[in-house]
């Protein structure tokens, strides 16, 4: 802790994280407080987090925004720092942020540049970087908007940029791509279908084409070697695997 700032409280989700909670915590022992929700770890997450001092919460499932917004409810400090379990905030980006401590501002909210890492090597093509997200803000003054997937903060009141970026493992295998894309596609096409969108043959043809095309040619995904090359591959089945869970409930709703 160091004094002469405002407080912090660092907010993270967690659902069988032992791989990733340390290294994550590791990052963020300076700050004042560390919440952690965990949602059913069957694994040595909450031992970990506690080994670190965290106050650990275990609680149904809310989704990830409900989640979230849990965690940040339960933050004390002046400011709040939410953060994925594997994200890490190198020296850097401490130092930055504990300037905005010290100044208490000015403004409301920050967003931070994340430097994602796919089968360990930085991403710096392909829309992956800098991806910029709000994560810091002055408590009470940030919320996650209630989305099914992809979600983020909005702040009442001015929302600045930090320079420095935040460091995010992501994706250590193709198959934890896999896997995971099969939750978030359902989800997206759950909230697709929520909002009243339509499946039509453009999107199960044309849409994963062009998420390719995008990432691979448009967005330089090519400069990033094999792994651009796979990235823009493994993102085209999943704009696919949305666009058919979109559908699969519209067969659904129309059977009913």
């Amino acid at each position: 802790m160091t004094t002469g700032r405002a407080g912090l409280s660092v907010a993270v989700i967690t659902l069988n994280e032992e791989r990733n909670i340390g290294g994550c915590l590791d990052s963020v022992t300076w700050a004042d407080e560390i919440v952690v929700c965990d949602s059913g770890s069957q694994d040595r997450t909450l031992e970990i987090a506690a080994g670190y001092g965290a106050r650990t919460f275990r609680d149904p499932w809310r989704g990830f925004a409900g989640h979230k917004n849990l965690a940040v409810e339960r933050c004390g400090k002046d400011w709040v720092l939410v953060l994925d379990a594997d994200e890490r905030v190198p020296d850097p980006l401490r130092r930055e942020i504990e300037d905005v401590l010290r100044a208490a501002g000015p403004a409301d909210g920050y967003s931070v540049g994340r430097r994602n890492y796919f089968l360990g090597a930085w991403i710096r093509h392909g829309g992956w970087y800098p991806d910029r997200t709000v994560r810091l803000f002055r408590n009470g003054r940030g919320r996650f908007q209630p989305r099914a997937v992809h979600e983020c903060v909005e702040v009442a009141g001015a929302v600045g940029a930090l320079r420095e970026p935040l460091d995010h493992h992501t994706y250590v295998s193709v198959n934890d791509f896999l896997r995971r894309m099969a939750r978030y596609a359902d989800l997206a096409g759950g909230e697709m279908h929520a909002a009243g969108k339509r499946c039509g043959a453009i999107d199960v043809t044309l849409r994963p084409v062009w998420t390719f095309l995008r990432m691979y040619v448009l967005q330089r995904g090519c400069l990033d070697g094999w792994r651009g090359l796979l990235l823009a591959g493994l993102y085209a089945c999943y704009t696919l695997a949305k666009y058919a869970a979109l559908w699969e409930r519209e067969q659904g709703a129309a059977r009913k």
